[in-house]
Protein backbone atom coordinates (compact mmCIF):
# COMPACT_ATOMS: atom_id res chain seq x y z
CA UNK A 1 0.00 0.00 0.00
CA UNK A 2 0.98 3.63 -0.38
CA UNK A 3 3.28 4.57 2.50
CA UNK A 4 3.69 8.04 3.97
CA UNK A 5 6.97 8.64 2.14
CA UNK A 6 5.43 7.83 -1.25
CA UNK A 7 2.35 9.93 -0.49
CA UNK A 8 4.50 12.87 0.59
CA UNK A 9 6.60 12.59 -2.59
CA UNK A 10 3.56 12.63 -4.87
CA UNK A 11 1.88 15.42 -2.92
CA UNK A 12 5.04 17.56 -2.97
CA UNK A 13 5.40 16.94 -6.72
CA UNK A 14 1.87 18.23 -7.36
CA UNK A 15 2.45 21.18 -5.04
CA UNK A 16 5.64 21.93 -6.95
CA UNK A 17 3.76 22.08 -10.24
CA UNK A 18 1.11 24.34 -8.71
CA UNK A 19 3.78 26.56 -7.14
CA UNK A 20 5.52 26.91 -10.50
CA UNK A 21 2.32 28.15 -12.11
CA UNK A 22 1.64 30.37 -9.10
CA UNK A 23 4.97 32.09 -9.66
CA UNK A 24 3.72 32.98 -13.12
CA UNK A 25 0.82 34.85 -11.50
CA UNK A 26 -2.07 32.60 -12.51
CA UNK A 27 -5.10 32.54 -10.21
CA UNK A 28 -6.42 29.68 -8.10
CA UNK A 29 -9.70 27.93 -7.42
CA UNK A 30 -10.52 25.42 -4.71
CA UNK A 31 -13.54 23.23 -4.19
CA UNK A 32 -15.18 20.13 -2.78
CA UNK A 33 -16.80 17.28 -4.70
CA UNK A 34 -19.03 14.40 -3.64
CA UNK A 35 -21.43 11.97 -5.20
CA UNK A 36 -22.43 8.35 -5.89
CA UNK A 37 -19.96 5.80 -7.29
CA UNK A 38 -20.85 2.78 -9.45
CA UNK A 39 -17.96 0.33 -9.05
CA UNK A 40 -17.44 -2.21 -11.85
CA UNK A 41 -15.48 -5.20 -10.57
CA UNK A 42 -15.36 -8.99 -10.55
CA UNK A 43 -18.39 -9.09 -8.26
CA UNK A 44 -21.68 -9.87 -9.96
CA UNK A 45 -22.35 -10.25 -13.68
CA UNK A 46 -21.01 -8.10 -16.52
CA UNK A 47 -23.55 -5.78 -18.19
CA UNK A 48 -26.14 -6.64 -15.55
CA UNK A 49 -28.39 -3.82 -14.30
CA UNK A 50 -28.84 -5.36 -10.85
CA UNK A 51 -25.06 -5.60 -10.43
CA UNK A 52 -24.51 -2.02 -11.62
CA UNK A 53 -27.27 -0.67 -9.37
CA UNK A 54 -26.35 -2.76 -6.34
CA UNK A 55 -22.59 -2.23 -6.22
CA UNK A 56 -22.71 1.51 -5.63
CA UNK A 57 -20.96 3.65 -3.04
CA UNK A 58 -19.90 7.20 -2.27
CA UNK A 59 -16.94 9.41 -3.02
CA UNK A 60 -15.66 12.73 -1.67
CA UNK A 61 -12.72 14.92 -2.58
CA UNK A 62 -10.95 18.26 -2.54
CA UNK A 63 -9.97 19.86 -5.85
CA UNK A 64 -7.64 22.72 -6.76
CA UNK A 65 -7.47 24.54 -10.10
CA UNK A 66 -4.93 26.71 -11.85
CA UNK A 67 -6.93 29.25 -13.85
CA UNK A 68 -4.76 30.44 -16.77
CA UNK A 69 -7.28 33.05 -17.93
CA UNK A 70 -6.76 35.38 -14.98
CA UNK A 71 -3.68 36.74 -13.19
CA UNK A 72 -3.77 37.09 -9.41
CA UNK A 73 -0.74 39.35 -9.22
CA UNK A 74 -2.41 42.20 -11.09
CA UNK A 75 -6.14 41.38 -10.88
CA UNK A 76 -6.22 41.34 -14.67
CA UNK A 77 -6.68 38.90 -17.51
CA UNK A 78 -3.65 36.97 -18.74
CA UNK A 79 -2.37 37.00 -22.31
CA UNK A 80 -5.24 36.30 -24.68
CA UNK A 81 -4.18 32.90 -26.02
CA UNK A 82 -6.35 29.92 -26.88
CA UNK A 83 -4.76 27.79 -24.18
CA UNK A 84 -5.23 30.39 -21.42
CA UNK A 85 -8.88 30.90 -22.35
CA UNK A 86 -9.88 27.23 -22.72
CA UNK A 87 -7.82 25.10 -20.32
CA UNK A 88 -7.50 24.66 -16.56
CA UNK A 89 -5.18 22.40 -14.56
CA UNK A 90 -6.93 20.40 -11.84
CA UNK A 91 -5.26 18.61 -8.93
CA UNK A 92 -7.26 16.40 -6.60
CA UNK A 93 -7.22 14.39 -3.40
CA UNK A 94 -10.22 12.08 -3.10
CA UNK A 95 -11.56 8.93 -1.48
CA UNK A 96 -14.30 6.50 -2.48
CA UNK A 97 -15.88 3.49 -0.83
CA UNK A 98 -18.22 0.84 -2.25
CA UNK A 99 -19.79 -2.22 -0.63
CA UNK A 100 -19.66 -5.14 -3.07
CA UNK A 101 -21.97 -8.14 -3.40
CA UNK A 102 -22.82 -10.74 -6.03
CA UNK A 103 -25.93 -10.10 -8.12
CA UNK A 104 -27.43 -11.70 -11.22
CA UNK A 105 -28.41 -15.15 -12.41
CA UNK A 106 -25.71 -17.08 -10.51
CA UNK A 107 -27.19 -16.04 -7.13
CA UNK A 108 -30.84 -16.20 -8.13
CA UNK A 109 -32.98 -17.69 -5.32
CA UNK A 110 -33.89 -20.54 -7.66
CA UNK A 111 -30.29 -21.77 -7.51
CA UNK A 112 -29.87 -23.97 -4.45
CA UNK A 113 -26.39 -25.39 -5.08
CA UNK A 114 -23.47 -24.99 -2.68
CA UNK A 115 -21.72 -22.86 -5.32
CA UNK A 116 -24.62 -20.38 -5.35
CA UNK A 117 -24.69 -20.33 -1.55
CA UNK A 118 -20.98 -19.50 -1.47
CA UNK A 119 -21.47 -16.58 -3.88
CA UNK A 120 -24.39 -15.23 -1.85
CA UNK A 121 -22.30 -15.45 1.34
CA UNK A 122 -19.32 -13.59 -0.15
CA UNK A 123 -19.09 -9.79 0.23
CA UNK A 124 -16.39 -7.22 -0.24
CA UNK A 125 -15.60 -3.55 0.06
CA UNK A 126 -13.52 -1.26 -2.13
CA UNK A 127 -11.70 1.60 -0.39
CA UNK A 128 -9.58 3.86 -2.58
CA UNK A 129 -7.52 6.95 -1.84
CA UNK A 130 -6.59 9.03 -4.92
CA UNK A 131 -4.14 11.81 -5.61
CA UNK A 132 -3.53 13.14 -9.10
CA UNK A 133 -4.01 15.73 -11.83
CA UNK A 134 -6.23 16.34 -14.85
CA UNK A 135 -6.25 18.89 -17.64
CA UNK A 136 -9.71 20.32 -18.30
CA UNK A 137 -10.79 21.72 -21.67
CA UNK A 138 -13.63 24.26 -21.92
CA UNK A 139 -14.97 24.66 -25.50
CA UNK A 140 -16.43 28.06 -24.56
CA UNK A 141 -14.36 31.04 -23.44
CA UNK A 142 -13.39 30.92 -19.75
CA UNK A 143 -13.13 34.74 -19.75
CA UNK A 144 -16.66 35.12 -21.07
CA UNK A 145 -17.98 32.64 -18.51
CA UNK A 146 -16.35 34.56 -15.66
CA UNK A 147 -17.92 37.76 -17.03
CA UNK A 148 -21.43 36.18 -16.93
CA UNK A 149 -21.75 36.14 -20.72
CA UNK A 150 -23.38 32.73 -20.24
CA UNK A 151 -24.36 30.69 -17.20
CA UNK A 152 -23.13 27.22 -18.20
CA UNK A 153 -19.62 26.16 -19.18
CA UNK A 154 -19.25 22.54 -20.35
CA UNK A 155 -15.87 20.80 -20.14
CA UNK A 156 -14.04 17.53 -20.70
CA UNK A 157 -10.93 16.33 -18.88
CA UNK A 158 -8.18 13.73 -18.99
CA UNK A 159 -5.54 12.86 -16.43
CA UNK A 160 -3.86 10.29 -14.20
CA UNK A 161 -4.30 9.43 -10.52
CA UNK A 162 -2.11 7.44 -8.18
CA UNK A 163 -4.29 5.13 -6.08
CA UNK A 164 -3.83 3.43 -2.74
CA UNK A 165 -6.44 0.67 -2.43
CA UNK A 166 -7.36 -1.27 0.72
CA UNK A 167 -10.24 -3.67 -0.03
CA UNK A 168 -12.05 -5.90 2.43
CA UNK A 169 -13.41 -9.44 2.03
CA UNK A 170 -15.78 -11.53 4.11
CA UNK A 171 -17.97 -14.62 3.91
CA UNK A 172 -20.66 -16.11 6.09
CA UNK A 173 -20.22 -19.55 4.55
CA UNK A 174 -18.67 -22.39 6.53
CA UNK A 175 -16.27 -21.24 9.20
CA UNK A 176 -16.15 -17.70 7.74
CA UNK A 177 -12.38 -17.86 7.21
CA UNK A 178 -11.40 -15.92 4.08
CA UNK A 179 -8.14 -17.90 3.92
CA UNK A 180 -10.14 -21.11 3.41
CA UNK A 181 -10.72 -21.53 -0.34
CA UNK A 182 -13.51 -24.04 0.37
CA UNK A 183 -15.67 -21.15 1.62
CA UNK A 184 -15.70 -19.48 -1.80
CA UNK A 185 -16.96 -20.20 -5.30
CA UNK A 186 -15.48 -23.57 -6.32
CA UNK A 187 -14.76 -22.59 -9.94
CA UNK A 188 -12.36 -19.81 -8.96
CA UNK A 189 -8.67 -20.59 -8.90
CA UNK A 190 -6.93 -20.65 -5.49
CA UNK A 191 -5.70 -17.21 -4.53
CA UNK A 192 -8.56 -15.35 -6.23
CA UNK A 193 -9.35 -13.57 -2.94
CA UNK A 194 -6.72 -11.12 -1.70
CA UNK A 195 -7.80 -8.13 0.43
CA UNK A 196 -4.24 -7.16 1.39
CA UNK A 197 -4.35 -3.97 -0.71
CA UNK A 198 -1.71 -2.15 -2.68
CA UNK A 199 -0.97 0.75 -5.02
CA UNK A 200 -1.68 1.36 -8.68
CA UNK A 201 -2.14 4.06 -11.32
CA UNK A 202 -5.38 4.93 -13.05
CA UNK A 203 -6.60 6.87 -16.06
CA UNK A 204 -9.28 9.45 -15.27
CA UNK A 205 -11.58 11.04 -17.85
CA UNK A 206 -14.71 13.08 -17.32
CA UNK A 207 -17.35 15.24 -18.93
CA UNK A 208 -19.12 17.95 -16.99
CA UNK A 209 -20.49 21.44 -16.74
CA UNK A 210 -20.09 24.46 -14.47
CA UNK A 211 -22.86 26.84 -13.50
CA UNK A 212 -21.89 30.43 -12.64
CA UNK A 213 -23.36 31.01 -9.18
CA UNK A 214 -21.63 34.26 -8.18
CA UNK A 215 -18.60 36.19 -9.50
CA UNK A 216 -16.39 34.10 -7.19
CA UNK A 217 -18.15 30.72 -7.12
CA UNK A 218 -19.44 27.98 -9.42
CA UNK A 219 -21.51 24.85 -9.05
CA UNK A 220 -20.17 21.83 -10.91
CA UNK A 221 -21.63 18.57 -12.25
CA UNK A 222 -19.04 16.03 -13.35
CA UNK A 223 -19.41 12.46 -14.68
CA UNK A 224 -16.12 10.59 -14.26
CA UNK A 225 -14.82 7.34 -15.72
CA UNK A 226 -11.77 5.88 -13.96
CA UNK A 227 -9.86 2.79 -15.11
CA UNK A 228 -7.38 1.13 -12.75
CA UNK A 229 -4.18 -0.56 -13.90
CA UNK A 230 -4.92 -3.39 -11.47
CA UNK A 231 -7.57 -6.07 -11.09
CA UNK A 232 -7.11 -6.33 -7.31
CA UNK A 233 -8.73 -3.03 -6.32
CA UNK A 234 -11.86 -4.92 -5.19
CA UNK A 235 -9.88 -7.72 -3.47
CA UNK A 236 -11.14 -10.29 -6.03
CA UNK A 237 -9.40 -11.43 -9.22
CA UNK A 238 -10.88 -14.69 -10.47
CA UNK A 239 -9.74 -16.21 -13.77
CA UNK A 240 -13.08 -17.04 -15.37
CA UNK A 241 -13.79 -16.03 -18.96
CA UNK A 242 -16.10 -13.26 -17.69
CA UNK A 243 -13.07 -11.49 -16.16
CA UNK A 244 -12.18 -9.43 -19.23
CA UNK A 245 -11.01 -6.11 -17.75
CA UNK A 246 -9.40 -4.51 -14.72
CA UNK A 247 -11.57 -2.80 -12.13
CA UNK A 248 -13.10 0.55 -13.04
CA UNK A 249 -15.76 2.94 -11.83
CA UNK A 250 -18.17 5.68 -12.82
CA UNK A 251 -18.51 8.58 -10.39
CA UNK A 252 -21.16 11.32 -10.61
CA UNK A 253 -19.72 14.36 -8.85
CA UNK A 254 -21.54 17.37 -7.48
CA UNK A 255 -19.15 20.17 -6.59
CA UNK A 256 -18.76 23.69 -5.29
CA UNK A 257 -15.82 25.76 -6.62
CA UNK A 258 -14.58 28.99 -5.06
CA UNK A 259 -12.22 31.47 -6.78
CA UNK A 260 -9.41 32.40 -4.40
CA UNK A 261 -7.93 35.24 -6.47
Amino acid sequence: MLNLKQLATIFLFILGINFSYSQLGFSHEIGVITGPVAFQSDFGVRKDFETNAGNTGIGIGIVHYINFAYRADCNCYSADTYFNDHFKLRSEISWNKTTLNHFGKWVDPSRTTAAADKLRAHAGEANNFDIGMQIEYFPKSIRSFQAFSYSFAPFVSLGAHYVSYSPKASTTYGDGNIANANNFYPFWEPGSIDPSGGDTWSIVSSVGVRYKLTPLSDLMLDMRWQYYFSNWVDGLNHQLDSNKANDWLVWLNFGYIYYLD
